[in-house]
C-alpha cells in the first residue's frame, strides 16, 4: 500500500513540475504567492499549504490532466442496475477510466490545457475537489473502493511541489523542450523524465 501511494504521488509531482517548467508564467505566479505568504527567509511548512491556493490550484490541475492511474479499482456489482443509460448486469466487475472523465471536454473547458485558474474563486471549477464525491474529478476513485491514503497523498505532493518551486528556479537546459509523452501501463509516468537547471533563489539560511 506505501509503496503504491509513494509511486503515484511521485508520478504526480514530476507532472506539475514538468507543466509548470512547461508555463513559466504560471511558475511565476506561484513562486510569487509563496514569496509574499512566506518570503525567502524559511522553507515551507505543512501548514503553510491552506494558505495557498494557487498551489493547491496546481496541484488540482496536475491531478485532473495527468491522473497517475489511468483507471480505477475494479468495483463490482452485486446486482443488475442501470447507470446513465446502460445495462451493468449482476456480477459485472468495472473499471472506471479516470483519465478521459478528467480529460472530458463535455466537462471541462480547454481540457488539455494546463490552467490552474479553473479551481480559484473566479474559474468554473472552484467547488470541484479530488476527493470522490465530485465525479468531475475521481483522481483518487470514489465510495467504497476510493483510495485510503487520499489525504496523505495530497499533503505529499502539495508540500513537495510546493518546496521544489519555492526553493528553486528552474530552467531547461537551451534548445530543448519539455517532453510530455505518456508510458503506457497501469499507472502513467511521464516517457521522458524531467532534465532542468534548478537554481537557489531563497536566502540561503531557508536550505539549513
Amino acid at each position: 500500500m506505501f509503496l503504491a501511494g509513494t509511486d503515484t504521488s511521485t508520478i504526480i509531482v514530476e507532472w506539475a513540475l514538468a507543466e509548470l517548467i512547461k508555463n513559466p508564467t504560471i511558475l511565476k505566479q506561484l513562486q510569487s504567492e509563496m514569496d509574499a505568504i512566506i518570503g525567502q527567509e524559511r522553507i515551507l511548512q505543512e501548514d503553510d499549504v491552506s494558505n495557498l491556493p494557487y498551489l493547491q490550484a496546481v496541484c488540482k490541475e496536475a491531478l485532473r490532466l495527468h491522473a497517475s492511474t489511468p483507471l480505477s479499482i475494479p468495483h463490482y456489482s452485486f446486482e443488475s442496475c442501470e447507470v446513465e443509460g446502460y445495462h451493468i448486469p449482476t456480477d459485472t466487475r468495472l473499471l472506471i477510466n479516470i483519465w478521459a472523465i478528467g480529460r472530458d471536454p463535455d466537462i471541462w473547458e480547454n481540457p488539455l490545457e494546463f490552467v490552474p485558474e479553473r479551481f480559484l474563486p473566479c474559474g468554473k471549477a472552484v467547488n470541484i475537489e479530488p476527493h470522490g464525491t465530485d465525479f468531475e474529478m475521481i483522481t483518487f476513485g470514489a465510495g467504497r473502493r476510493i483510495c485510503v491514503g487520499k489525504q496523505a497523498g495530497m499533503v505529499f505532493v502539495q508540500y513537495l511541489v510546493g518546496v521544489l518551486v519555492q526553493g528553486f528556479n528552474w530552467q531547461m537546459p537551451k534548445g530543448e523542450e519539455i517532453d510530455l509523452k505518456e508510458s503506457p501501463g497501469l499507472v502513467i509516468p511521464k516517457a521522458v523524465s524531467i532534465k532542468a537547471f534548478v537554481t537557489p533563489r531563497l536566502a540561503s539560511k531557508a536550505y539549513f
